[in-house]
């Protein structure tokens, strides 16, 4: 089973921190991307891109496995936050997922993604190159790579690219897994099915792994038992 956020729930609002006008600016001037009034900074998925949020730990395996075609500075926009990791996909893409898992037989399991589409909304990371500190005429530098990404603000893993179609990297429903060689070593981004199939296996792998470590602690703590 997969949960599907559209709308999004209510979220606390804060007053606007500086450079937030610049944030928001950066995504509706250099990508095109629609915001929504208020702050955080938070962007409208559904209309330019859906998202699938899954846990940090299996993001990270799943975009291992997947090769060059999910490597920084390649292949299709990835954000981290909160201990998740969002994917951008194709927008569409959010309502396909539930027949798309129950046709990659993972529509049985209780998974833990989510999938955020029309009427959704994603934190927007702060731009690459946003600048950390110092004054307005201070020289730009670059956020750490991860900084924030276990807790707190969300960063870009890989961010858009402007002027280069950021939609044109997202991955889309096409051809049933075919697309990229279906290794993941062709120059574009996995197409959806193979990313879902992977990520589906990273966070069951996860699962299976917390599971069996619980399950060993909790034998640890059992007295011996003697016929």
């Amino acid at each position: 089973m997969v949960r599907t956020i559209a709308p999004t729930a209510p979220f606390l609002r804060r007053s606007p921190a500086p450079g937030d006008d610049e944030v928001r600016l950066w995504y509706e001037d250099a990508l095109g991307w629609p915001t929504v009034p208020g702050a955080p900074v938070r962007l409208a998925a559904g209309v330019r891109f859906d998202v699938l949020d899954v846990p940090a730990e299996a993001g990270r395996a799943a975009l291992e496995h997947l090769g060059r075609s999910a490597a920084p500075g390649r292949g299709f926009p990835v954000a981290l936050g909160g201990g998740r990791m969002r994917l951008l996909v194709a927008a569409g893409s959010a309502e396909e997922l539930p027949g798309l898992l129950e046709w990659l037989d993972w529509g049985s399991l209780e998974l833990d993604l989510v999938a955020i589409g029309t009427g959704g909304l994603m934190d927007a990371p702060r731009p690459p190159g946003a600048v950390v500190g110092g004054d307005a005429g201070s020289a730009p530098r670059p956020l750490p790579p991860g900084r924030g990404g276990s807790q707190g603000a969300a960063v870009w893993v890989r961010p858009p690219e402007p002027g280069r179609g950021a939609e044109a990297s997202l991955p889309t429903l096409s051809a049933m897994g075919t697309r990229g060689g279906g290794r993941g070593d062709g120059d574009g981004p996995p197409d959806l099915v193979r990313l879902v199939n992977t990520v589906a296996t990273q966070i069951h792998r996860v699962r299976l792994r917390r599971a069996g470590a619980a399950a060993a602690v909790r034998a640890d703590g059992q007295p011996l038992a003697f016929s």
